[in-house]
């Protein structure tokens, strides 16, 4: 039996639910982030509704253009897990650089979402998370952003991301939702998160996870009607002061 996410009567301990304040979101307006904090079966954080319309629509103005023939790669040329996975993807920050250093552009500038998912390190919630125990506070000073796209019968298989240390994934996709499955699975626990549209989830990297297979009926894959996701992996550079 899989557990599904619960998140008013999870298990024994009741989360920690609480409105956890109001921040400017990238200068466009006042908000008020609701989060959930969990210990169990591990140390993690749901946020729903993270990103306001705005925000959504420049990373839908990017995610669609991805969803075009040749753009997206295989795991072999994203870094991804061979043999594990058979979904594409990109890894921004390959195609972003920052040059700033020897006096050169910023290309990540270009893209809309390694703009927008900095709200992820000026909203606050990782204060939260690593507030939840004691092997969340790690003191990470760098990030990579990859952009994920699963279709029919595209799945990725367990795995953990042991290089990292924080893993924040979240999920998008277009409404009315088509497709079935998608969900995100950690084998060792029995326990299933549902990535619903614009939720988002942060959880210790030396989890093991899966994502199970997508179903969709009668759909071609250019037209992004499939789950998406954006991934942070936070990690420590010991070349750069935290």
């Amino acid at each position: 039996m899989v557990i599904k996410m619960d998140y008013l009567n999870y298990g024994k301990q009741k989360p920690d639910e609480r409105v956890f304040g109001k921040q400017k979101s990238s200068g466009l307006e006042n908000e008020v982030l609701k989060i959930r904090c969990y210990e169990e079966p591990f140390p993690h954080l749901i946020v729903e509704d993270f990103y306001n319309e705005k925000e959504l629509e420049l990373i839908w103005e990017e995610l669609n253009f991805y969803t075009k023939p040749g753009k997206l790669l295989e795991a072999k040329d994203y870094g991804g897990v061979e043999g594990r996975t058979n979904a594409k993807a990109l890894s921004l920050d390959s195609l972003y650089l920052n040059y700033e250093k020897n006096d050169q552009p910023n290309y990540r500038n270009i893209s809309n979402i390694l703009s927008v998912n900095r709200k992820v390190f000026t909203s606050g919630i990782l204060n939260r998370y690593v507030s939840i125990h004691e092997c969340c506070n790690l003191q990470c000073n760098s990030d990579i952003t990859k952009v994920r796209y699963y279709h029919d019968n595209e799945y990725y298989e367990p795995h953990r991301d042991s290089s990292f240390q924080i893993l924040i994934f979240s999920y998008f996709y277009k409404e009315p939702k088509r497709f079935e499955g998608g969900e995100l699975y950690f084998p060792r626990h029995n326990y299933e998160y549902p990535c619903n549209n614009n939720s988002m989830i942060i959880f210790p990297s030396w989890v093991e996870h899966s994502v199970n297979k997508v179903k969709i009926k009668e759909s071609d894959y250019y037209a992004g009607l499939g789950r998406y996701a954006i991934t942070s992996f936070l990690f420590t550079r010991h070349d750069r002061t935290p």
